[in-house]
């Protein structure tokens, strides 16, 4: 995938904690969605069994990644982030790599784990960063009304 430069770049400054808390919510259920299709078709293809081997659980973690690295790499934002107004990019303003979106994929899980601590880093961080930030050198921005 091309990476790109994104426009505009005066006129961002960095997400606080708030927006990004709204973003997740919307992807979440974005993200359930998805598993609730998953979780059919699984269950359809299995003579209607229910499907809890480790091979379907794998299927349900690549299948949110893919959706987060494939809205990450191409526009700089989930469908969450589309309503909160936010974008991720490199320090440069440029879209993310496959390597990037996948160490935030798995710092933000991490941070998740940590009882949410890697994000409520943001409100100490002195550049508004949470550990997905900071450990695939990226920054989520708020764009401009248009």
């Amino acid at each position: 995938m091309q990476r790109r430069r994104f426009p505009d770049l005066d006129r961002t400054w960095p997400a606080g904690l708030g927006r990004r808390l709204g973003a997740m919510l919307y992807d979440t259920l974005v993200v359930i969605a998805l598993w609730v299709v998953l979780g059919f078709v699984a269950v359809a293809l299995n003579g209607g069994e229910a499907n809890e081997t480790p091979f379907f659980h794998s299927l349900l973690f690549v299948a949110s990644f893919a959706f987060f690295a494939f809205s990450w790499m191409r526009g700089g934002m989930t469908l969450g982030m589309q309503a909160w107004r936010l974008r991720i990019q490199t320090p440069e303003g440029i879209s993310i790599t496959l390597t990037q979106a996948l160490l935030r994929f798995l710092a933000g899980l991490a941070s998740w784990a940590a009882l949410g601590l890697g994000y409520w880093w943001i409100l100490f961080d002195a550049e508004k960063r949470s550990w997905s930030d900071i450990v695939s050198g990226t920054r989520v921005v708020v764009l401009p009304k248009k």
